[in-house]
């Protein structure tokens, strides 16, 4: 039985990863080389703007700031942080950040979610891998805040270290990644599983547009406008 635990374990966060990320990528250059059309992120303003703008912005601003909290807290070597903050300093730090943008971001899916379930119109356009995306975003978001509790319980540091030699680990191609989260809470586990099948069902799903952020946006010079009748 013990073997059988530390194989699932091994075959989930040691080698789920690798199957994801190559899902995603090869999956993306697909998608982009046949089907550019279907590159976008399906805006439905036209159809309702009600507490679009308010939902949209509130889950891109706290999804943002989780998603570079966690490179940063996972992927930082221990060595280098450690000279400014301790490990429990580190985890107190991301445990209120990650609460106020966790929370953030779970207030804008509410209300995408509650918008598209009381428009008729809205959900006559959702398609099944819209609501696939926002359900799994959703319960993601859900399972990082319930995640808070537990970490609350033991404010030593040592699951966050465990979660980033793990996925230092990961990024590093060393096949004992795994090991470092077998003991860890199922929340951790499945919040970490989770995450991973996003990278696997993103190709097939409007959170492509991630990949086409309109960075040159800002940088672009001023499109200049003129009437079809000025001289």
């Amino acid at each position: 039985m013990e073997n059988l635990a530390q194989w699932f374990n091994t075959l989930l966060f040691g080698i789920y990863p690798y199957i994801a990320v190559g899902v995603f990528l090869v999956a993306c250059v697909i998608r982009f080389d046949r089907e550019q059309y279907s590159w976008k992120a399906s805006s439905s303003q036209l159809l309702d703007k009600s507490s679009l703008r308010l939902g949209s912005n509130l889950f891109h601003i706290g999804v943002l700031f989780i998603i570079m909290g966690h490179l940063v807290g996972l992927l930082t070597p221990t060595s280098i942080y450690t000279h400014v903050i301790t490990v429990p300093q580190k985890q107190l730090l991301a445990m209120i950040a990650g609460g106020i943008f966790g929370v953030l971001c779970f207030t804008g899916l509410l209300l995408l979610i509650t918008r598209r379930l009381n428009n008729s119109r809205l959900r006559a356009t959702t398609r099944f891998s819209d609501w696939l995306v926002l359900w799994m975003l959703f319960i993601q978001v859900s399972l990082g805040l319930s995640t808070l509790f537990v970490s609350a319980q033991h404010l030593d540091g040592e699951s966050m270290l465990n979660l980033s030699h793990w996925a230092q680990h990961i990024v590093t191609f060393q096949s004992d990644a795994a090991d470092f989260i077998k003991d860890e809470h199922w929340l951790f586990k499945v919040h970490i599983w989770l995450g991973l099948s996003l990278f696997v069902v993103a190709p097939f799903t409007r959170l492509v547009h991630v990949l086409s952020a309109p960075v040159k946006y800002l940088f672009r010079p001023y499109q200049v406008v003129r009437s079809r009748f000025s001289r």
